[in-house]
């Protein structure tokens, strides 16, 4: 590991131009490249206090051996620069996307004397009209097949081509009428030429004019009577109509666009982007990241415009690239753009509208590819095994923690405090053994003092359980305190997701006894730092409980912290140990801010209706549409409660006297105005 200062370079030796760096490690291998307004203030940051630094910029800069910059005139040569040296250096401190799969493209081959219509893949070639991409190669075929009617151009290969002109007889689709057969001299090159020009044209959104002119083809061969010839254009006109069915109209005006949206957490994030032509998407692709620099979504967004128009030109560069976040230069990826497209290029944040719309069904693509891509990676027995080992490394534990617990702390501004309790076994969540609990030992935002009482609260009931089904002998009095061993599975009937569940959410058996919490974890996880850990282990230390690792995980850097250090344990970001810890804390987030808002949601629609005993919902529904509120029920009298129908005067005694004994003392007041707040509750109290 390497010492920045031994490498920075001397005060004022760096010039305040734009320009692009280039850090190298001991064997000259470039492994980050960079670029700036202002060299001298962005090379600068790198060699502060290393704890001022991002744990990821922190490790760039403590293996890298020398740094080097070259001056340009302008940003846009900067950013041109810098796509460059990437993609000649393939830095591994970079941000590199990587394609999920190899995208089909409907490729026209305009370079060749009879241009083809096929499916690429790979890289672009030069002269050759590219549309798309496609998610699947059958869809091209498709839509392929439906405009050879109308646009009989080529598709077959170089050799069939040759061999039907040595031989005179075209092949199948020359006889059927879906290719104009030019390998036999039926159209001119020029003539089959204009088809393939043609075919890009709609293919490239000018749907319009084909449709209207062969629809009044149609009609004028109608008039003249040749009914066939105008049956054969109406089943063209319907074959290009189902061919731009499969790309239904999103976005009005003909517009030409890409939306870019990213999904992303602390190690990774997934890119999808819709191209749209003509107002049609007519491609989608995504992309998976790991987050090795320290990069925000404006910083994502300016690599995936590098990598998308790096080798673009012409009209392959839309009108209109629409962004999550503008990149830290905008200005000046716009012009880069707008240069590779030989005219203006729109980059904005859609505000409105159809287009903030789409955007909004991109970025739900994109939450879905970053979910499916972590299903994917978590489902990997091999793969499991290494971060179960890695965190047991890291950790300093005896054994790879195969059952592993996370606690999160959830409320809203001190209300309707939670907690949750989520289990991992094997790498994989077992969701049969979740719990959630209600903080009832105080009130008011306390995560340390809700963390202790929840780990405090789970593992004596696992204590009672043991000490109750005789599976845990009392140690004598003058044994040293501590927990039973984790040694294994303790036969326990496993939790339902449909159990009665008790005060706290627990789940019980069915003679009311609360059921078991299975068998202890190897390790315990917080959501937090220094102070949850401290707070949990001690919790588990007043139970006698020290055969339990402990640890915490705080959001803000992914650092890991144990009881009684000063100083955290970081994983290495490409860690497999660190990705199963983060899917866990999350996990166990989740879980909980879902109870808190399951509770918040329940006491904003209590009634006090709820406490009026064989008051059905039903009945509670007619009483509030009668009386408008339940401020007016309040002040009716017991003879017009019972006019509401199904309301018999029993139940009216008891609703005057529930509404009575929860009637507000005194009015409310505004303190600022010292005007009285009128009660108009609308149902809800």
């Amino acid at each position: 590991m390497a010492d920045p200062s031994s490498y920075r370079p001397k005060p004022g030796q760096i010039p305040d131009s734009p320009g692009v760096y280039k850090f190298r490690d001991e064997h000259r291998r470039v492994i980050y490249v960079g670029k700036a307004k202002n060299l001298r203030q962005r090379v600068a940051n790198y060699f502060q206090d290393l704890a001022g630094l991002h744990p990821r910029t922190r490790t760039m800069v403590t293996t890298a051996a020398s740094v080097e910059w070259t001056v340009v005139s302008t940003e846009v040569e900067a950013l041109q620069l810098e796509y460059s040296w990437i993609k000649e250096f393939d830095p591994r401190f970079n941000v590199k996307y990587r394609d999920d799969k190899s995208y089909p493209y409907l490729a026209v081959t305009l370079n060749e004397d009879f241009p083809r219509v096929q499916v690429m893949r790979g890289a672009k070639k030069k002269g050759v009209r590219y549309f798309g991409p496609y998610g699947h190669a059958w869809a091209i075929r498709e839509t392929v097949d439906l405009m050879l009617r109308v646009f009989p151009v080529r598709t077959c290969s170089a050799g069939v081509f040759k061999n039907a002109a040595r031989t005179g007889r075209p092949c199948l689709l020359g006889y059927i009428g879906k290719c104009s057969a030019p390998c036999v001299g039926r159209v001119t090159p020029e003539e089959h030429r204009e088809l393939a020009e043609d075919f890009c044209d709609f293919m490239a959104g000018r749907t319009g004019t084909y449709i209207r002119r062969l629809e009044k083809d149609m009609m004028q061969a109608a008039e003249e009577m040749e009914y066939e010839r105008a049956a054969r254009l109406r089943d063209d006109a319907e074959a290009l109509k189902r061919a731009m069915e499969k790309s239904a109209v999103v976005l009005a005006d003909a517009t030409d666009a890409d939306l870019i949206a990213v999904a992303e957490d602390e190690l990774e994030a997934a890119l999808q982007i819709f191209h749209v032509r003509g107002g049609r998407v007519r491609g989608q692709r995504g992309w998976v990241t790991d987050k090795v620099e320290a990069v925000d979504t404006s910083g994502l967004v300016e690599h995936a415009l590098q990598q998308l128009y790096g080798e673009e030109r012409g009209e392959a560069v839309p009108k209109e690239v629409l962004v999550p976040a503008l990149p830290e230069d905008a200005e000046a990826v716009s012009q880069w753009l707008a240069e590779r497209r030989g005219s203006q290029v729109s980059l904005r944040i859609p505000q409105r509208g159809d287009k903030k719309d789409l955007m909004a069904t991109v970025q739900r693509n994109a939450q879905q590819a970053l979910g499916l891509h972590k299903t994917k990676r978590a489902s990997d027995l091999t793969t499991r095994s290494r971060a179960l080992e890695e965190i047991a490394e890291a950790l300093g534990l005896d054994t790879a923690p195969l059952r592993i617990e996370c606690y999160d702390i959830s409320h809203l501004q001190g209300d309707d405090v939670v907690a949750s309790m989520v289990v991992f076994e094997d790498g994989l969540a077992r969701k049969s053994e979740y719990r959630r609990f209600q903080i009832k030992g105080f009130e008011g935002q306390d995560d340390v003092r809700s963390m202790h009482e929840v780990i405090g609260r789970r593992f004596k009931r696992y204590l009672q359980d043991k000490e109750r089904t005789g599976e845990w002998e009392e140690r004598p009095a003058d044994a040293p305190a501590a927990g039973p061993a984790a040694t294994g599975p303790v036969p326990a009937p496993a939790p339902t997701a449909d159990a009665p569940a008790a005060d706290d959410g627990e789940p019980r058996e069915d003679d009311g006894r609360p059921k078991r919490f299975a068998y202890p974890p190897q390790l315990v996880v917080v959501d937090g730092g220094q102070p949850q850990v401290a707070a949990a282990r001690r919790a588990l230390d007043e139970l006698g409980i020290d055969d339990i690792a402990v640890c915490g995980l705080a959001k803000r850097l992914e650092e890991v912290w144990l009881p009684d250090d000063d100083d955290p344990v970081v994983l290495p970001r490409s860690s497999e140990g660190l990705y199963l810890l983060q899917r866990v804390r999350d996990e166990a987030h989740r879980f909980a801010i879902t109870y808190q808002r399951a509770k918040r949601a329940k006491r904003i629609r209590s009634s006090p209706l709820d406490d009026v005993a064989g008051l059905g919902e039903t009945r509670k529904q007619a009483l509030i549409k009668h009386f408008g509120s339940v401020k007016k029920l309040r002040q009716a009298t017991i003879d017009e409660i019972c006019e509401v129908p199904g309301i018999g005067r029993r139940t009216a005694e008891s609703v005057a006297a529930a509404l009575a004994s929860t009637a507000p003392a005194a009015p409310a007041v505004n303190t600022a105005t010292g005007e009285i707040i009128e009660e108009d509750d609308g149902g809800s109290s």
